[in-house]
């Protein structure tokens, strides 16, 4: 893992979160897209070298309109930066995390996407994310 890539925090309205935002960093999502196959829909914020990403449910079976019923807005997940995903997802089940999809996805932002389940890295879901080339 290089860097921490984002932040991703799930909200019930981007329009209303992204006002919220533009107030707090002095400027406006540089992106928002809709990820159809997990039922969300993102707006990305940069302030100075970090990343934000705000996500908001498309439909109510989404992972993250779940987490939104369970436990209300807040911090989703923490995304780090890794250079070859495949290599990772085995490296990091080798040491014994329980990684929720081993074949990595497309994620937002012209990212390959993988995710450490919660109850193995301390109750925080941590996704993998690789640059798209």
């Amino acid at each position: 893992m290089r860097k921490i890539e984002h932040i991703g925090i799930a909200v019930n309205s981007l329009d209303i979160s992204n006002g919220v935002f533009e107030k707090l960093f002095g400027a406006p999502a540089y992106k928002t897209e809709e990820v159809a196959s997990e039922g969300v829909k993102t707006s990305f914020f940069m302030n100075g070298p970090n990343k934000i990403e705000l996500l908001e449910a498309t439909n109510p079976e989404s992972p993250i309109a779940k987490f939104l019923e369970k436990k209300g807005e807040g911090i989703h997940h923490i995304a780090f930066d890794v250079e070859d995903i495949v290599s990772e997802i085995a490296r990091l089940k080798g040491e014994g995390f329980v990684v929720l999809n081993e074949t990595p996805k497309k994620g937002a932002d012209n990212k390959l996407v993988a995710f450490l389940h919660p109850k193995s890295t301390n109750g925080v879901l941590i996704e993998l994310c690789q640059e798209i080339v």
